[in-house]
């Protein structure tokens, strides 16, 4: 079992997905001496790898510096599963942006969607990309918002690809007794989150950008040219600024720090359940979550593990008795896997803010995009291409999310935390009865 906390930078956390990406695991030297560029980008995640990849490919000169290793965090430990849309879903964007405005975000996941398929293909990444994602309902009283979101994504915001599955065909996408009713999404998916993001590192580099491992951004000073970062062995001077730390921004810029909370996550991997069992579980090879407060999500694996997600905490420690606890959960979805064993148990943190919306902005040369709420592989491309517009000189996209409200945490993080812990204890309340 991980722990995140006291991993080394060196290595990977013990997860599933350390453990099956070995050979694409190529280590990147740190930072060792001063650099110019045109752009530097703080984090090796998906906002980062995303962000450098499109200014790159525009011309721009790029340079990544990561304090741990490329997908160190939440991009290269998250539940794999690519789903269309924000964790907010769509009504704070339509308050916020109207109608008109709000389309013009969904077009933009919709496109989002569709580009990482095309990256991978294109780029030829080896991340088990799979198509097909299962939405479910646990309780029958909310199966109305599996139906109320079909109808809504069809008339306000075009998109057909949704199709409900009722409790009687269910068995051919998941065998559980657990759920009422399902919608699937055809355009979403699941795939291998750190083989995706070494992927995402390899096709960056090879666009011109230089990554930097190992290298912890220890404060950034703004300068009348530009932006200077400062690390323990060099400094990278550059024109523009990318905050792209997400719940690891830490010290670094506290204002920002202030509007996330950092929330733990967690994951297990069975053993091998052969080709032929694991597949019985899920039929049509889809990733799941559902739509209770505190939600599961699980999926298969290339060499057939169930790979199952749940909880959260918001005490930055890691919860006793955790492999059972997880485990038992699996079992209340699967109970027959009561003699399967497992194989990991990891987690880490994502971060949310006051609102579950996106926090992307700009000031001067420093832009930054974070607060995904645990909804991140679709949004960060979303994020990295609005971004990347912005500092080519067309901001159109990301005053879109900029009108979008993202205050601090009252009280500060410690007592966010509180109200978080006090808040989730009442929805797992209603989950139960």
């Amino acid at each position: 079992m991980l722990n995140s906390h006291t991993a080394s930078r060196s290595q990977y956390v013990d997860s599933y997905y350390a453990a099956s990406s070995r050979a694409e695991q190529l280590a990147r030297p740190a930072l060792s001496s001063d650099l110019d560029v045109d752009v530097v980008v703080i984090g090796a995640g998906y906002t980062g790898l995303y962000t450098a990849l499109n200014l790159a490919e525009a011309g721009k000169s790029v340079a990544i510096i990561e304090a741990q290793r490329v997908g160190w965090g939440a991009s290269g430990r998250n539940g794999g599963q690519a789903i269309v849309g924000f964790s907010c879903d769509m009504p704070p964007f339509e308050a916020a942006l109207g109608e008109t405005g709000a389309r013009q975000v969904w077009t933009l996941t919709q496109q989002a969607a569709a580009e990482i398929r095309q990256r991978i293909a294109r780029h030829q990444m080896d991340c088990d990309y799979r198509q097909g994602h299962l939405w479910t309902s646990v309780l029958q009283r909310r199966v109305h918002l599996l139906t109320d979101w079909q109808e809504e994504a069809s008339r306000k915001w075009g998109y057909d690809a949704l199709r409900f599955v009722p409790k009687a065909e269910l068995p051919a996408f998941i065998d559980s007794p657990r759920y009422q009713a399902g919608l699937l999404d055809s355009q979403g998916g699941h795939l291998h989150p750190l083989k995706y993001a070494l992927g995402l590192a390899r096709a960056t580099e090879s666009a011109g950008v230089q990554i930097f491992e190992n290298t912890p951004a220890l404060q950034y000073v703004e300068r009348p040219d530009g932006v200077e970062v400062h690390t323990a062995w060099g400094r990278v001077r550059a024109h523009q600024l990318v905050l792209a730390c997400n719940a690891s921004i830490g010290a670094l810029d506290k204002r920002l720090q202030s509007r996330i909370l950092p929330v733990g996550t967690y994951m297990i991997a069975t053993a091998p359940l052969g080709e032929a069992r694991a597949s019985a579980l899920l039929p049509g090879g889809c990733a799941v979550s559902d739509n209770q407060f505190v939600l599961d999500y699980f999926r298969l694996s290339s060499d057939h593990r169930l790979l199952f997600g749940g909880k959260c905490t918001y005490t930055g420690r890691t919860p006793a008795n955790l492999t059972q606890r997880m485990r038992a959960d699996m079992l209340q979805v699967f109970p027959q896997l009561a003699d399967v064993n497992i194989d990991f148990t990891w987690g880490g943190h994502i971060d949310i803010t006051m609102a579950r919306t996106p926090d992307f902005g700009c000031e001067r040369n420093v832009y930054w995009a974070q607060g995904f709420s645990g909804h991140g592989i679709v949004p960060t491309c979303v994020a990295g291409r609005v971004l990347a517009e912005a500092m080519g000189g067309n901001p159109t996209h990301l005053q879109l999310f900029q009108k979008l409200r993202n205050p601090a945490f009252p009280g500060g993080q410690r007592l966010a935390a509180l109200f978080q812990v006090l808040g989730m204890s009442y929805y797992r309340a209603r989950d139960y009865f």
